[in-house]
């Protein structure tokens, strides 16, 4: 997932007797610190200016209600956190306790983490949305916890769609491609914004894929060049071609493309949970609404992507103080007001009926049960991900998306 705001890292704090550490080069400690099963290392990143924040206080009350426990949080931006982790990981063998990023199946595989039923109770991975729980699961076993969600939407300008006498929103392709030709035909304005720049065309890819019944793992095996995969791409291409999109998209960013839209310079876009928060930072008076992402058929299906909360079992020690701390931040009044600050999607039941009212949820919550995700629980999709980012962008530019899946299903083997 990639985050739309970076935070600014403050300096080493001490609160209510807790040793709370922000620290430049990530998680550490001492020996001692290592060793002893009540001091928990916790590295996190930091999603928007008011991430630390959020952690400090969830953190501050958890010691109020357990003293014996220290929890010293080290944090990093998207930036820098991998390659932190597989830096200490390399050259000292070192990981945090509890670790909050993406993907997490490669600890899995190479078993360094708890399985999440050990970390948290029972009533925490009951109250899991499904989906998730099969997201962070592997051959049965759910070794991470997912944190938030995201999921993508079709945003849409609606003076723009006054304008150019559209009624209703895209439900299909072929709707999608012809409102976006009456809104092209506006003059000065994009009909529909198609971001396949390497920032992350994976995921604009993907709501195309989904969209006709694709999809990049059989449950085993990383599966980019298929004929459901090649038809979403095609039909990608087409609507590019067709010239009702922003200036050479190929080569264009989403962050760029939500800007636009911002600014009423496109029609139509892909837009995620905090693109709420911004267009009422930045343009309020912007008119618009959401719908289900176009299919070819019209049923809906969408984007979902979770990162992850994931406990590393060392010596087997540390798993009661964790299961201790996990168990009290997905408690509902804990886990909605952290969801809710970042303005992303809760993955629990529990946090989605105390967020019933919040503007991200009512937008949003309707799409998680038509969700399908990234297989992050394959080791290898993180070269297909790194190759479809390279790769995609091309397609508006020339290139044949037969011969660009399978260069992409060539890098994930």
């Amino acid at each position: 997932m990639k985050r739309p705001l970076r935070g600014a890292l403050s300096s080493v704090a001490l609160v209510t007797g807790l040793v709370l550490t922000v620290s430049s080069c990530g998680f550490g400690g001492s020996k001692s610190d290592d060793s002893d099963p009540n001091t928990l290392s916790f590295l996190a990143p930091s999603y928007s200016d008011g991430t630390k924040a959020e952690w400090d206080g969830i953190i501050a009350d958890f010691q109020k209600a357990n003293p014996d426990i220290k929890v010293k949080l080290s944090m990093e931006s998207w930036d820098s956190i991998n390659d932190v982790v597989r830096t200490k990981l390399q050259s000292q063998g070192t990981t945090p306790d509890i670790l909050n990023i993406d993907a997490y199946s490669t600890f899995a595989t190479d078993g360094q983490l708890y399985p999440a039923s050990e970390v948290v109770d029972a009533s925490v991975i009951s109250d899991i949305q499904p989906g998730f729980v099969k997201n962070a699961s592997i051959n049965g076993t759910q070794w991470a916890l997912p944190l938030f969600a995201s999921t993508r939407t079709l945003f849409y300008n609606t003076d723009l769609f006054t304008k150019a006498g559209i009624a209703a929103p895209p439900k299909t392709w072929t709707e999608l491609t012809d409102d976006a030709k009456k809104i092209q035909a506006l003059g000065g304005v994009s009909g529909y914004g198609l971001p396949l720049g390497s920032e992350e065309a994976q995921g604009e890819t993907s709501i195309w894929t989904f969209g006709a019944g694709g999809e990049w793992s059989d449950g085993t095996k990383i599966t980019v060049d298929t004929p459901a995969n090649l038809e979403g791409v095609k039909a990608m291409k087409a609507i590019a071609d067709a010239g009702v999109t922003e200036a050479n998209p190929g080569a264009t960013n989403r962050l760029d493309v939500i800007n636009a839209f911002i600014q009423g310079k496109i029609g139509m876009i892909e837009g995620l949970p905090p693109t709420i928060s911004q267009i009422a930072s930045k343009n309020p008076g912007l008119k618009y609404a959401t719908a289900p992402s176009p299919t070819k058929t019209g049923d809906p299906v969408t984007l979902g992507v979770a990162d992850h909360l994931m406990a590393f079992k060392k010596d087997g020690k540390k798993a009661p103080a964790i299961k201790k701390f996990l168990t009290y931040f997905y408690s509902a009044p804990v886990y909605s007001k952290f969801v809710s600050s970042e303005h992303f999607i809760p993955i629990t039941n529990s946090a989605a009926a105390a967020l019933v009212d919040d503007p991200v949820t009512k937008a949003f919550a309707a799409t998680l049960p038509v969700a399908k995700f990234y297989p992050s629980n394959n080791p290898k999709w993180g070269a297909a991900q790194g190759a479809i980012r390279q790769q995609m962008g091309t397609i508006a530019q020339g290139s044949d998306p037969a011969s660009v899946l399978q260069k992409i299903q060539q890098a994930a083997s």
